[in-house]
């Protein structure tokens, strides 16, 4: 399988038209290597103020310096305790003295009475006043930190992105318009000509060429690299598969009518070979996406892309050959459609149509006979069908990040070549567990092979993926292993892995 850079393979609010056409009756892979990381989304920063401390409200007066004036008493008030008789009778002078005595010291006493009591109101008076003075201070006080509290949140709030304590951190917060991708549909139930798919589609097509820095021995340099893809939405939103801007520190788009762009990657999904671009244009032809379920084998398609790099913008045609062809590249199991429509290498990313003129398939791969000279393979071709790569289209263009269900193994089909490493004749052998995931959790081990889930066989690699995504995040799976010769089941939870 040729390299889209120019070696020989092919692997290789926003609106998005969806067709609406009734149902009709019923070796080795080569990948052009080609990623960049996707641009990292820089959040708005929020500033947080702290909550300003008010000065000491509490200013009381002294309770010696204000106080309310002890009352004055007046003995003169008083009635005198002795009333003087209005007659004095007449007594002896030895009695006259002792009675003078005693008059003099009751008089002295109800004195000394008087002052007592003059002191003693004295006293409670300056107390009360000092008891008031405090009362009446404590509550002006009260009063003045609620008054100070408010106004210090009132400033807070108005201030917040002025004033800062010294002590204070700052929590970077995202703060962004998210694309939302409606569907509209469209009707598409006239089958057409080639030649009316290819005038009406032509125009959202585009090709994709990249700068790729490379390393010879110390020495760096620059090469080129091509591929196609296809208008997803008229705002710019354009489809290619991951390998074709694998590694790429610059893409540009061109369209139908020679105008080039520079693109943005918003996002990717390695194992799925699928990428996401952005260009800065309006008013674009989007294509229409159709249901790649309802193809039958025999089924007539055409092709639109850029082979080689060079022959742009050239239609191919064919029939669907097979449904849910499980093939392996670099690794990485995929069901993909197989066709005889000649794919070669620079049509990696485009579209594949049926004859309603849908897109429902995103051409990727071709056998390969590895530069044979003793052997020809032709009309061996494939294509990633739509229906399994909707969701994370959208979900790249809606978030720039993709959350697929997984369990967290490394894993691959048994055959000849592995049968010895795992001691079985088939299934799916697990080589590597990732830390912290699921199956971590569940007990899976590096070793095990995987021959049951949910009681049924599987045999593959794509069966196991299969599994996966149709138990869905927050699913669970029940696997019977194999291990050191043993049988025994495990119940494993499917969670979310977010891939950009």
């Amino acid at each position: 399988m040729n390299n889209d850079n120019n070696f020989t393979n092919t692997y290789g609010t926003t609106s998005v038209p969806e067709g609406s056409a009734p149902m009709r009756p019923g070796s080795e892979f080569k990948t052009a290597g080609q990623s960049m990381q996707p641009p990292i989304l820089s959040p708005s920063t929020i500033n947080r103020s702290p909550v300003l401390q008010p000065e000491n409200p509490y200013r009381l007066a002294s309770p010696y310096t204000s106080h309310a004036a002890a009352p004055q008493l007046n003995p003169g008030t008083f009635a005198s305790a002795t009333p003087a008789p209005a007659v004095a009778p007449v007594e002896a002078p030895g009695k006259k003295k002792k009675k003078e005595k005693a008059e003099k010291s009751t008089s002295s006493s109800g004195k000394r009475r008087i002052a007592a009591a003059a002191v003693a109101f004295c006293l409670l008076g300056a107390g009360l006043g000092v008891c008031g003075t405090v009362a009446y201070g404590l509550h002006w006080a009260d009063q003045v930190k609620s008054d100070a509290v408010a106004a210090a949140k009132k400033s807070a709030q108005k201030d917040s992105s002025k004033v800062k304590s010294k002590d204070s951190s700052t929590v970077l917060q995202g703060d962004r318009d998210y694309t939302v991708l409606n569907t509209n549909s469209v009707d598409t139930s006239q089958q057409h000509t080639a030649a009316e798919i290819y005038a009406a589609n032509v125009n959202s097509t585009v090709g994709v060429s990249t700068s790729i820095d490379y390393n010879y021995y110390g020495y760096k340099t620059t090469a080129a690299a091509t591929g196609s893809g296809f208008i997803l939405t008229e705002d710019g939103y354009i489809v290619t598969n991951y390998h074709v801007i694998e590694d790429a520190k610059e893409v540009k788009v061109t369209t139908y009518d020679n105008t080039t762009y520079a693109a943005t990657i918003i996002g990717y999904d390695e194992s799925n070979d699928i990428a996401v671009l952005k260009i800065d244009a309006k008013g674009l032809t989007p294509v229409i996406l159709g249901d790649s379920d309802k193809m039958n084998v025999g089924d007539d398609v055409v092709a639109i892309g850029n082979p080689l790099g060079e022959l742009t913008f050239s239609l191919t045609k064919g029939c669907i050959s097979a449904l849910n062809r499980a093939v392996t590249i670099n690794g990485t199991s995929m069901n993909l459609i197989q066709t005889d429509c000649a794919i070669n290498s620079g049509n990696s990313g485009g579209a594949l149509f049926n004859m309603y003129g849908e897109v429902i398939g995103i051409t990727n791969a071709k056998y390969s006979n590895n530069g044979a000279a003793d052997a020809s393979i032709e009309s061996i071709c494939f294509a990633i069908p739509i229906n399994s790569v909707r969701d994370i289209i959208e979900s790249l263009v809606e978030q720039g990040y993709v959350e697929k269900p997984y369990i967290g193994v490394y894993a691959e089909t048994i055959t000849a070549q592995n049968q010895s490493t795992y001691n079985v004749d088939e299934g799916v052998g697990i080589h590597d567990i990732i830390p912290d995931s699921p199956a971590e959790r569940a007990g899976i081990k590096a070793g095990d092979v995987i021959i049951e889930i949910d009681g049924e066989k599987i045999t593959d690699m794509s069966e196991l993926k299969s599994h996966i995504n149709d138990a869905g995040i927050g699913g669970k799976l029940k696997l019977t292993i194999i291990r050191n010769g043993k049988e025994m089941q495990i119940v494993v939870d499917v969670e979310a892995n977010q891939t950009s």
